[in-house]
């Protein structure tokens, strides 16, 4: 038996093919300006249930390749691979068996081309695909895709990728015309959960119809006959798309099917967040706005801002004139904003129509310090310092000098006590006296009269909304709920009327009154209204009415909103407690910076004394030590004519009581100027 003789080089030029087609895999290699992969052909309309071709081309570009990685991406909802088998191709060696998945979409292709290859449209491989659904599919080659130069080093020589857009549809009608007047066009997704078909019926009494509502494309109906009349309905159908198939028969004799395809996606997109760069405090009168989400079923169509100002604008700016909500895309750069507080409303619309808005506080704030609500003290918009640390770092400095606050805080204490004792002037008393009487008479009335007028007014409008039952109320869907007393309201919506008026409704649950706002929908329904000033801190209810010419709609559901108090009014000016902080801190840290600036000069005007007097003391000691010397001396030399006198004979009682009165002079001495010293040294701490 004659064995088959391979000879090494082919072996060698495989390994050698093959590391350098795992070095471009794995390593990346640089590219070079050569090879094009592309899907042929690059577009086409298909029908569901039909068959169509797809080849893998390869373009080097006047340049030898041998090995090629492509990696090949489908829509597994709308193409199956039904052809796993590779074909005719230009690659000689396949490194890994090539794969094939339909429930991921994904095709995975590792050849070698032993000797290298030039050509301009070498075929890699033709794939076979069947028409699942209708809608739009992309065969794409993925950017991780690689060709590889036949120069001994395995550089990655591609640099275009050309991808195919096909159009999928239904068969043509085989059997009667259907149309839907809720779903008309079976290439757009509706936010309508009922359907409504319609089909054309020859006339002929004896003519029958067979039809279904699912979810596979090209489903063919039973024979089994149905009502014959010319429509159906389907009613509260969950998000997807189906399709309706439907066949009639004359004469016992079946007809072809006609498939119609309906789009549901009653679901907004998913929720998402509003991204402001640098941050939603800065200083940066033209942030960037980034915002992104998802829709499962219909995909995303489009974004809409608005920038809505919080506080009163100087001067008229592209804010003021800019329409209720633009189209967009993200990042998104406003026009300069002034200083204050902004609310970023963004919309984002699915193509059935639905809608999903966030809304995100923008603030643009001055430099240097800036008061962050509830975190601490912001610096140039780099640090924020907690409010614990800039605190606790301000009850130590005050601390260390406390000396200066305790004198100040006595004398204030002193002074509110002398005013504390004080009692009003007998004419302010009668005073208050005779308002409380007058409040309490007048009071009653008016909770009476108000009481009667709330109800001549919800008996009106009752009766105007039994009368205009046809004119539906606005809907409430955007709305500052959780400002403050320095920010200003705002509230829109949409009504099914376009261009009609809608008149805003808002009563203080504190006082009783009720303003009413008028603004108008444009030519979409939508409408917007912005408060013209800063509403009183308080609880509020909020609801709107419709107006066409004199016919009034009836009101909307109330919706009850919160204005915080975080704005101190002296007359017409108001001062927000962030302000008022920010004023404590500057004030705080004048007087920190005072009280160093004293004690600074203190310190240096004490070293500069006790320098002085420490000098002195030393002095003191010198002469103090001289003085004590001599005395030393002259006591020495007369206790020592005593002792001579001693030796010689014995002392008189005379001599003996002088001895003794030099020794306790001398102690006496000794102890004297110890007490000297001492009293100087205490002198120099007090």
């Amino acid at each position: 038996m004659t064995k088959n003789i391979i000879p090494k080089s082919i072996y060698v030029r495989i390994a050698c093919l093959t590391a350098a087609l795992f070095a471009v895999l794995f390593f990346g290699q640089k590219s070079a300006d050569a090879a094009t992969l592309s899907v042929g052909p690059s577009s086409g309309l298909f029908t569901v249930g039909n068959i169509f071709d797809v080849s893998v081309i390869l373009n080097t570009d006047n340049e030898s390749v041998n090995a090629v990685n492509v990696n090949l991406n489908f829509p597994q909802d709308k193409l199956q691979l039904v052809s796993p088998s590779i074909g005719k191709s230009i690659v000689g060696i396949w490194a890994t068996p090539p794969q094939f998945n339909n429930q991921k979409g994904m095709v995975i292709l590792q050849g070698l081309i032993p000797g290298g290859i030039n050509t301009s449209s070498g075929i890699l491989t033709t794939l076979s695909f069947r028409v699942k659904s209708v809608g739009q599919a992309l065969v794409k080659i993925l950017d991780s895709s690689s060709v590889l130069l036949n120069d001994g080093r395995g550089t990655n020589a591609l640099t275009g990728i050309n991808s195919g857009i096909y159009q999928l549809e239904l068969p043509p009608p085989a059997g009667p015309i259907v149309v839907s007047p809720t779903h008309p066009d079976q290439s757009i997704w509706y936010p309508n959960s009922t359907v409504v078909l319609r089909w054309s019926m020859s006339g002929s009494g004896d003519e029958q119809v067979s039809y279904m509502l699912d979810s596979e494309p090209i489903t063919v109906p039973d024979n089994i006959s149905q009502r014959g009349d010319s429509g159906t309905v389907y009613k509260n159908l969950a998000d997807g798309q189906y399709y309706f198939h439907i066949k009639s028969s004359r004469s016992g004799i079946w007809g072809g099917t006609t498939h119609f395809s309906v789009r549901i996606d009653t679901t907004p997109p998913a929720e998402f967040s509003v991204t402001i760069t640098p941050s939603e405090r800065t200083t940066r009168q033209q942030p960037i706005i980034q915002f992104e989400t998802s829709d499962a079923l219909s995909g995303i169509s489009h974004y809409e801002i608005k920038t809505i100002p919080l506080s009163k604008i100087k001067t008229v700016s592209a804010t003021n004139l800019q329409p209720l909500f633009i189209e967009t895309e993200s990042p998104y750069i406003p026009p300069p904003l002034e200083l204050g507080e902004y609310d970023v409303i963004v919309r984002a619309y699915d193509t059935a129509g639905n809608l999903r808005e966030e809304t995100q506080r923008l603030s643009i704030v001055s430099t240097v310090f800036t008061v962050v609500s509830g975190k601490g003290l912001q610096i140039r918009n780099i640090i924020t310092i907690p409010w614990i640390w800039v605190w606790a770092i301000a009850a130590i400095m005050l601390i260390l000098f406390s000396y200066l606050a305790w004198r100040l805080r006595k004398w204030h204490h002193n002074f509110d006590l002398h005013i504390a004792q004080k009692e009003l002037p007998i004419h302010l008393k009668q005073q208050l006296n005779e308002l409380k009487k007058y409040r309490d008479r007048y009071g009653k009335m008016a909770s009476i009269f108000l009481l009667v007028a709330a109800t001549i007014v919800i008996a009106i409008s009752g009766s105007r909304a039994l009368a205009d039952v046809s004119l539906n109320p606005p809907i409430i869907n955007t709305i500052s709920r959780n400002i403050s007393n320095d920010e200003i309201f705002y509230v829109g919506g949409k009504t099914e009327t376009p261009q009609s008026e809608v008149i805003i409704y808002l009563q203080d649950l504190n006082t009783g009154a009720t303003i009413n706002k008028t603004t108008n929908a444009d030519k979409n329904g939508d409408w917007f209204y912005r408060h013209d000033s800063f509403l009183s801190s308080g609880n509020y209810l909020l609801w709107t009415q419709g107006k066409i010419a004199d016919e009034m709609s009836p009101p909307s559901p109330q919706i009850q909103i919160n204005v915080r108090q975080t704005a101190l009014q002296l007359g017409s000016s108001r001062l927000s407690y962030e302000t008022i902080y920010l004023i404590a801190i500057i004030f705080l840290i004048i007087i920190v910076a005072a009280l160093i600036i004293d004690v600074s000069i203190n310190w240096k005007r004490g070293k500069r004394k006790r320098l002085q007097f420490m000098k002195e003391v030393r002095e003191a000691e010198e002469s103090i030590r001289r003085g004590f010397a001599v005395l030393r001396r002259d006591i020495e030399a007369e206790l020592a004519i005593v002792k001579k006198a001693k030796l010689s004979k014995e002392l008189s009682i005379e001599e003996k009581q002088k001895e003794e009165q030099l020794l306790k002079d001398l102690k006496w001495a000794e102890q004297y100027i110890g007490k000297e010293v001492w009293d100087v040294e205490k002198t120099e701490y007090r």
